[in-house]
């Protein structure tokens, strides 16, 4: 089982102590984005868990932990968006510098193929040009590619929610040239400084001109990095372009509070804000208490890696 932590939110930035008091009860319950009272109640212990996948804009509450998570023998990698965007847009991440020495900490300490770099995501507005993005781009290249293998890109998606909370910057519509123009240069300029690029879930094909088709979460990085191979499908789940595989996500819709303005995951501020407040950390659940009218499932898990053998594994018995 790959455990996704979490597309639905930023674990490692504000649910850090809660994640790490999961790992130790070794399960975890997740409410059900649609039918609230219908909880999956889910193992977390390393026997089933062949791989934690973390996504965030700031890892460094994580820090301090992370050897346990090496000590009880988890695997785990992270998605790591670092943007060109300032406040107006991203409101309350941190800095640049703060971020960028996060990233850098994170890679030396745990190995630059676990940390992909999140380029994430890409649009226009009249102040934020094509150029704007081939500048800024380079920036980050060369102060990152020491510390990552890849950069993945994606072209921002208008939802209904996402819409009404950047109606103040008013992105542009960006068509298939638009989209070519601004990822030839990226591609070039990856390629300069040694970085693959890849784009995540979307429809055009941009293999001609270097970049290939994201898979975030990825089988053939997460046998590199358990030593087995890793027997999942697609998730289904997923949009018909995703090149992920099937993944449990243990994360919660509007609980994220950088309150960017692009986010998918958090169509109304004041519903984060207020959800922040009913966290506790001791909770099996992210958000709140158990209620009486909850009905919990067990999820059934195991492992889905086979671990490889050596044809020499029996000589000498």
């Amino acid at each position: 089982m790959i455990i996704s932590a979490s597309r639905r939110t930023d674990i490692p930035a504000f649910y850090s102590e809660w994640f790490f008091n999961r790992i130790k009860a070794g399960f975890v319950m997740v409410r059900n984005p649609t039918y609230r009272h219908q909880i999956s109640r889910i193992v977390l212990t390393p026997e089933v868990v062949d791989c934690i996948v973390f996504w965030t804009k700031d890892p460094k509450n994580m820090f301090k932990n992370l050897d346990l998570l090496d000590q009880m023998k988890y695997y785990y990698y992270f998605q790591f968006t670092l943007t060109p965007y300032d406040k107006d847009i991203e409101t309350n991440v941190p800095s640049k510098k703060e971020i960028i020495t996060s990233f850098q900490y994170l890679s030396d300490k745990i190995g630059k193929n676990k940390v992909i770099w999140r380029y994430d995501p890409i649009f226009l507005t009249n102040e934020i040009s094509i150029d704007y993005h081939i500048k800024h781009f380079e920036l980050l290249a060369k102060t990152l590619h020491k510390h990552t293998e890849k950069c993945i890109i994606s072209f921002l998606d208008l939802y209904k929610g996402t819409l009404k909370n950047l109606k103040a910057i008013k992105p542009l519509d960006i068509d298939t040239d638009t989209i070519r123009s601004l990822a030839k240069p990226i591609s070039d300029i990856a390629k300069s400084y040694g970085l693959a690029v890849e784009a995540c879930a979307e429809k055009i094909d941009l293999s001609d001109i270097g970049i290939s088709h994201a898979k975030c979460v990825d089988g053939d990085l997460i046998s590199q990095i358990c030593g087995g191979k890793v027997k999942l499908g697609k998730d289904k789940a997923q949009r018909k372009e995703c090149g992920c595989i099937s993944s449990t996500d243990i994360g919660a819709y509007d609980t994220c509070n950088h309150r960017c303005l692009y986010c998918y995951a958090n169509a109304n501020h004041d519903t984060s804000s207020k959800n922040l407040l009913s966290h506790n950390p001791n909770s099996p659940l992210l958000i709140g208490e158990l209620e009486s009218e909850d009905k919990i499932t067990e999820k059934k898990m195991k492992s889905c890696v086979e671990l490889q053998t050596s044809i020499f594994s029996d000589f000498g018995k």
